[in-house]
């Protein structure tokens, strides 16, 4: 089997770590590591299998002979490396919102769309972490009965907003006062994830809107999202209601999301069976269940689903795209 020169950009960091954790868990096929983050970070030594990597800082011809580069390190460090990764002929995998709304970088979930990935572009973009687990059962429900409108309300986990939200948890349980959440998030949840724009809506709620519609190539899907803080540490969950195109029943419904790979249904609410977020903690799975109709509305359909935001909401995403694209010939 074929290895890869593999790079990891911000790998320092909570996702970065998670990149290292997953590519030792899944074997994945590395002949050679490169590992870089700031240049505050560079020259720490990070453990990967039983060898020790000093960690580099990023400088012009640092990606010559990398294959495939995993990129964490936010925004401005992709808008400014990733390119120089491609150029060096890299296919790149970026994390951050920089590259998931240009029209020539494909934005990938790989059990639902890695048809869209076109070679001539090496920049994979990864979806926001709630895109991810909310498309991957609209997908099959899209597929047999056909979508007409999306509501998403999300109840995300401090872990979203990488160490500094999860020290903020920490802090306020233990009766501090919050650093980083303009609210205690120990005492309550917080109906804003990022800034507002002039619409109302968070930047946050927008990335599902626009992301939903590029996955599932449906530009003019009616779609909306509150996005809200809550004091839970890892795995996001998120209700959704759906307007299809045809009637359905509940089976045909459970039927369709048993079906796609990546989903796994508990639905046995009598017997406080359905998805919780601990139950998704350390696992790439997404969870669905409280499927029942949406009495407001014809077609009308709700279900609630949780996924670790940092695992497959990021981490577990990205290397499963690269898995998948090798798996394509297409590395």
């Amino acid at each position: 089997m074929k290895k890869y020169n593999v790079a990891v950009v911000g790998a320092t960091g909570l996702v970065g770590s998670t990149f290292l954790k997953l590519l030792y868990e899944y074997n994945f096929p590395i002949e050679n590591l490169t590992l870089f983050a700031s240049q505050k970070s560079a020259g720490k030594t990070i453990k990967f299998g039983d060898k020790d990597y000093i960690v580099k800082g990023l400088e012009k011809g640092c990606f010559e002979g990398i294959e495939i580069a995993l990129f964490s390190a936010g925004g401005k460090v992709s808008e400014e490396w990733a390119p120089e990764a491609e150029k060096s002929g890299a296919v790149v995998i970026d994390n951050s919102s920089a590259w998931r709304m240009v029209k020539e970088c494909a934005l990938i979930v790989p059990e639902i769309n890695l048809e869209h990935f076109d070679s001539a572009r090496k920049i994979v973009a990864n979806p926001n972490c709630s895109t991810i687990q909310s498309v991957l059962p609209l997908k099959p429900l899209e597929d047999v009965f056909g979508l007409k409108r999306v509501v998403y309300t999300t109840y995300q986990a401090v872990s979203g907003s990488g160490m500094k939200g999860k020290n903020d948890l920490a802090n306020t349980l233990a009766g501090g006062e919050p650093q980083f959440y303009p609210y205690n998030i120990a005492k309550t949840c917080i109906p804003q994830i990022d800034v507002f724009t002039d619409n109302g809506y968070t930047k946050e709620e927008l990335k599902m809107v626009n992301e939903t519609r590029k996955i599932l190539d449906k530009p003019n899907l009616p779609v909306s999202a509150t996005c809200v803080r809550v004091p839970v540490m890892n795995a996001h969950a998120v209700s959704i209601m759906v307007e299809l195109e045809k009637p359905f029943t509940l089976e045909e419904v459970r039927k369709a999301f048993e079906s796609q790979e990546g989903i796994k249904v508990l639905d046995d609410p009598q017997n406080a069976i359905y998805p919780v977020s601990t139950v998704a903690n350390d696992n790439d799975l997404v969870y669905v269940g409280r499927i029942r109709r949406d009495l407001s509305c014809e077609n009308g359909l709700l279900f609630y689903c949780v996924s670790d935001n940092i695992r497959k909401g990021a981490a577990a995403n990205a290397i499963q795209i690269a898995k998948a694209l090798i798996k394509e010939n297409k590395i």
